[in-house]
């Protein structure tokens, strides 16, 4: 099963976020795999363990490192909050990247 089809499975999306979409119980995951102070390291520790509110979901080494790769491609999308948005008069948003810096 891909990392994608667990996060649902397990409806990640009801306490986390991605790019600020999704629950508000748990914080916004969209750059937690390059965030220096987290990483995978610690998303293994907490999907493993839990934390206070999030559970212990009993994953295995496969579904763990499937998760761990989608969120690595989630991080390599865009990075959240992005504070270079500029709206635009007709409801468009300007948005620059990360690697457009």
């Amino acid at each position: 099963m891909s990392g994608q089809q667990l996060w649902q499975k397990n409806n990640c999306f009801n306490c986390h976020q991605l790019y600020g979409l999704g629950g508000y119980l748990g914080p916004d995951l969209t750059n937690i795999y390059s965030n220096p102070n987290k990483g995978p390291g610690y998303i293994r520790a907490m999907l493993k363990s839990g934390v206070k509110t999030m559970p212990v979901f009993h994953f295995s080494k496969q579904e763990t490192d499937a998760l761990l790769s989608f969120l690595k491609e989630v991080d390599k999308t865009g990075q959240y909050p992005n504070y270079n948005a500029n709206m635009k008069p007709d409801g468009w948003v300007e948005i620059t990247t990360e690697n457009e810096k």
